[in-house]
């Protein structure tokens, strides 16, 4: 009993050590896909974290749509952008410098690399 205890209490400081070293995630992040011809499409986001809820934009060629349902967990960064009637989900892993991103639409999934836009 006293080391389930022990062992949650360790599991818990370190998740909350994790997320206080993250680099802050507020602010422009940017990135593109690569079509099937080769051609690269760019993605714009610009998060705002306040506490694990994350809220901002998401922007294409397509124009400026708001991200929903958006969280960081131990688990990663998720959220959903709703592009002309079509849910756009995304999970990300957020690293010091990048965030790797798995962008799903009707099963398929595609990934990138999203860097900070000072």
């Amino acid at each position: 009993m006293k080391g389930t205890l022990l062992f949650t209490i360790a599991a818990l400081c370190c998740a909350l050590f994790c997320f206080a070293t993250l680099p802050g995630l507020s602010g422009k992040w940017t990135g593109s896909l690569r079509k099937a011809d080769s051609t690269l499409y760019p993605l714009a986001y610009n998060f705002t974290l306040i506490g694990d809820s994350l809220v901002g934009t998401a922007s294409s060629d397509l124009g400026d749509f708001p991200i929903d349902q958006g969280k960081l967990d131990t688990a990663g960064l998720h959220f959903k952008v709703t592009v002309n009637g079509l849910d756009v989900y995304h999970q990300g892993t957020v690293y010091a410098d990048s965030i790797g991103m798995n962008i799903s639409l009707n099963g398929s999934v595609v990934h990138t690399t999203l860097n900070r836009n000072n």
